[in-house]
């Protein structure tokens, strides 16, 4: 599905091991690293369809240790990707979670091997929507087979396996990375021994569906989307792209940060144009916003993940029983909660402690006080920020890790 580039992995640890540097490639169009599961060993998703071969895109920072037990999977949002800690090759702005991974950083790249794939359904390398489909020789569009967070995660399980990890120490992410954060300890939990699972919930409520559904229909709504096949036409759905951004956007931030960053203050006028052009500097905030994030995704992958978040239902899948999602698990668990996140509100971080507490989980639970809503957990939250790094120190020492 990519064209592959022979040169040996630019990562000294695991490009010592032949059967890792045999099988990594980098594409021409993204940096980084490439696996691929082979078509005679597909993947099998939850909707029954086996899809092969897929290839999945990942970055790596810091150094696999001699024992393999010092490494993080990051899991991504909705709209993020592999380049955590990366300069994004296309918009040149600073890895999404540069914030809390690096030298010396919470996610200590002189202490940790963390890497981060792009989920299954991506745009960034991963097989999805807008990749070859290898029967017909053009591009799946919506004849992608459906996925689900469970999915995402199964690919992922490929590339652990892949790069003989065992057992990792930790596995982090917020919003929808926190879906595969719970995933990942439910469905696997001999090989998590540390889950953060932040800014999440064990099922996507009836609110957030409506809102992707929004967004799906402004995406299908453009003449442009073709039925799904605008790669073919040689069109692109940026206006309903945009649309769905900001309808999105606005549930990712809360009433209290849009006020103080905009308020009704006007945007480079004096006065109202008593028409409808961009009056407001939060109008053009969110036309911003709609705009550049059409440069870096692909619609279609817009429609599939979302998708995926809308099917994920933890309690539903254990018989109605949350806490039978978690029993018998060893996992240490650290959930974090906002108080003003709005989209994953406290209470479902509570319905899951109270979940993990049933099934006699090892499990701390945290509300962050601050108004910056649902992406409070990307910025710079000192608190959200002490508290991460206490429990990564603490299960550092309860997993034996020692750093030099």
């Amino acid at each position: 599905m990519f064209r592959r580039n022979q040169q040996p992995s630019p990562i000294a640890p695991l490009s010592a091991n032949p059967r890792i540097a045999a099988v990594d490639t980098t594409a021409p169009d993204f940096p980084g690293r490439r696996f691929e599961i082979p078509a005679a060993a597909p993947l099998r998703l939850d909707s029954g369809v086996e899809l092969g071969p897929v290839t999945i895109a990942y970055q790596t920072y810091g150094t696999l240790n001699a024992e393999r037990s010092n490494a993080v999977l990051v899991c991504h949002a909705l709209t993020g990707d592999q380049f955590v800690a990366d300069t994004h090759p296309i918009t040149g702005k600073p890895g999404w979670w540069e914030t809390i991974v690096g030298p010396g950083k919470l996610l200590d790249t002189e202490r940790y091997f963390v890497l981060c794939a792009n989920v299954l359904g991506g745009c960034m390398g991963t097989s999805g929507p807008k990749d070859t489909n290898p029967a017909t020789g053009t591009p799946w569009g919506i004849e992608f087979p459906v996925i689900t967070v469970g999915d995402m995660v199964k690919a992922q399980v490929r590339l652990i396996d892949h790069l003989g990890i065992e057992k990792l120490f930790c596995v982090i992410g917020g919003s929808m990375g926190g879906m595969q954060v719970l995933e990942w300890a439910s469905a696997y939990p001999e090989r998590v021994f540390a889950a953060v699972p932040v800014a999440t919930s064990y099922r996507h409520s009836a609110q957030n569906i409506a809102f992707h559904e929004v967004g799906r229909q402004a995406i299908m709504a453009d003449p442009d989307w073709c039925g799904g096949a605008y790669q073919l036409a040689g069109t692109s759905p940026h206006r309903g792209l945009a649309v769905a951004r900001m309808a999105a956007h606005i549930t990712y931030l809360s009433e209290t940060a849009l006020h103080r960053k905009f308020g009704r203050r006007l945007q480079n006028r004096a006065q109202l144009s008593y028409g409808f052009d961009a009056d407001f500097q939060v109008e053009s905030y969110l036309r911003h916003q709609g705009s550049t994030f059409v440069d870096r995704f692909d619609a279609n992958s817009y429609l599939y993940i979302t998708r995926a978040m809308d099917y994920f239902d933890m309690q539903a899948e254990h018989g109605g029983s949350l806490a039978e999602a978690f029993t018998g698990t060893k996992t240490r668990f650290c959930v974090v909660s906002f108080t003003s996140d709005w989209l994953f509100p406290t209470s479902e971080s509570r319905a899951l402690v109270h979940a993990l507490n049933a099934a006699a989980a090892n499990v701390s639970f945290v509300e962050i006080v601050s108004d910056k809503g649902h992406d409070a957990f990307l910025l710079d939250e000192p608190e959200f920020h002490s508290v991460l790094g206490g429990f990564l120190n603490g299960a550092a020492e309860h997993r034996g890790l020692k750093f030099g």
